[in-house]
């Protein structure tokens, strides 16, 4: 029945957004030539001359949302990230449309109707339809996520789950799921060989019975998903467990208690034959690492570019309040663990560490100078690290870069801080839009960045980029 369910409400999403593509076309050209917002100067065209573009945009957003994951359907996406899936699959559609249309034009249209325009598309049309798929398409998606919520604090429509082990990674994974209870699960109980003496349970959920009475649990609690969260030593059990479940058709998920171990997401790779695991993959690799160079390169010269008299006014009082450089050269480690040199504004004096040598920096730290503490408190003197990301030293997100000094330090202390270096530093990060920057707790800086690694995509840093905007004015860094 879930499965079903996920089936027609996939299948209604694929729908409403081919029709919302279709409409904000129709918005969008009635905006371009209807309204006289903008000066029309080559003509009014046809509105049938759009119609015929009907087909390419009901296939291009769907495809789009596709390649975004946007039909892969997850309780707990957040609002943000929803948003930024629907802006970026958007932005692929609009390039399948352009693609599309100029392709069928070239090829399959007759001279005589190249020249009345056909499969034409006005430049400004193409860009109001980005901006009006994203908010139909977005809307629908929060009626939806609406609706389903209000069903689920109801009480309708949860998704029934079994917890098999209730040791520390069982109890772990109840945690999880009771303090998201708008995700719509509800959690049945556990199973655990525990049962035949203790029935107290944990949380107020119930120890159901053995591991051996697994299957008819499920069946009699209707269960709709296993979470199956045995201990290393307990493991020799898991094929017995999985195969009960199985047999009910009820969706086992497998949590390793190996998480000790695996930081980063593992890839199965091959050896002549034998599987090996790789268990720090990491996905920013190959066309992938190009795609974010290229999206770097092109931000940080427009940024320059744009900020190139404010970056001059924050030099000039610089060097009008106090002796010294405008600009602080400082090694940190980057990619793979090579050295680079970052640029900042000087925000203290002169020589500010010459007597303590390298220590962090701190709230009301008498080192600074009275504008470096303007410029701390804003980010503004990060801003010559757009130099940076300009040469291909560091990128707009990623971890931030820490000085040699504290990185043989951290490295001796935290078994999984060099994976921080498997991507390139950036100039804002996970870490630092949740809270965690400057002399903040190293774990939850490094649990945030690995996070980052293992989950990145072009949406999440679109993401990290938008929060560090509006979140950057109202925190303070040190």
């Amino acid at each position: 029945m879930v499965k079903r369910y996920n089936r027609l409400l996939t299948a209604f999403f694929i729908v409403t957004d081919a029709l919302a593509g279709i409409v904000a076309l129709v918005i969008a050209y009635l905006l371009r030539f209807e309204t006289g917002l903008l000066p029309v100067t080559k003509g009014y065209p046809p509105f049938l001359q759009y119609v015929a573009i009907f087909p390419f945009i009901a296939i291009a957003v769907p495809l789009g949302f596709h390649l975004q994951g946007l039909y892969r359907l997850r309780r707990g996406r957040s609002r943000v990230d929803d948003f930024f899936g629907v802006l970026v699959g958007s932005i692929v559609a609009v390039m399948f449309g352009v693609v599309g249309t100029l392709y069928f034009q070239t090829y399959y249209v007759p001279d005589e109707l190249k020249d009345r325009g056909a499969f034409e598309v006005s430049q400004p049309v193409w860009a109001l339809l980005l901006i009006v798929n994203v908010g139909l398409t977005y809307a629908s998606r929060e009626l939806v996520r609406q609706a389903l919520e209000r069903r689920w604090r109801a009480g309708i429509g949860l998704k029934r789950i079994l917890i098999v082990g209730a040791g520390d990674l069982g109890r772990l994974v109840a945690d999880k799921i009771l303090e998201h209870r708008a995700l719509g699960f509800k959690v049945v109980g556990f199973v655990d060989d525990r049962a035949g003496g203790d029935h107290l349970g944990y949380r107020g959920l119930p120890l159901l019975g053995t591991f051996e009475e697994v299957g008819e649990i499920a069946e009699r609690e209707h269960v709709d998903h296993a979470y199956v969260a045995l201990p290393l030593e307990e493991h020799t059990k898991l094929m017995q467990v999985l195969e009960d479940v199985s047999r009910e058709g009820i969706d086992a998920k497998v949590v390793p208690d190996l998480l000790q171990f695996i930081a980063l997401r593992a890839r199965l790779e091959d050896l002549d034959g034998i599987p090996i695991i790789n268990i720090n993959d990491a996905p920013l690799q190959g066309l992938n690492s190009l795609v974010k160079r290229a999206v770097d390169f092109a931000m940080s010269a427009v940024a320059l570019t744009l900020l190139a008299m404010p970056l001059g006014l924050i030099a000039f009082v610089i060097k009008l309040t106090s002796s010294g450089p405008i600009f602080y050269r400082q090694e940190r480690m980057g990619l793979d663990g090579r050295a680079f040199t970052v640029f900042k504004f000087r925000s203290m004096f002169h020589e500010a560490e010459r007597d303590t040598g390298p220590v962090w920096a701190r709230e009301d730290d008498p080192r600074c100078t009275p504008i470096g503490r303007i410029l701390r408190r804003f980010d503004l003197d990060e801003l010559p690290q757009l130099w940076n990301v300009f040469k291909g030293d560091m990128s707009l997100v990623g971890p931030r870069p820490e000085r040699p000094f504290f990185v043989q330090q951290f490295k001796q202390r935290f078994a999984h801080y060099m994976l921080r270096h498997k991507v390139k530093s950036g100039i804002t990060g996970g870490a630092q839009v949740n809270g965690w920057r400057g002399n903040t707790s190293i774990e939850k800086r490094i649990e945030y960045d690995l996070y980052y690694i293992e989950n990145w995509s072009l949406g999440l840093d679109f993401k990290i980029l938008w929060l560090t905007l509006i979140r950057g004015f109202f925190q303070r860094a040190y």
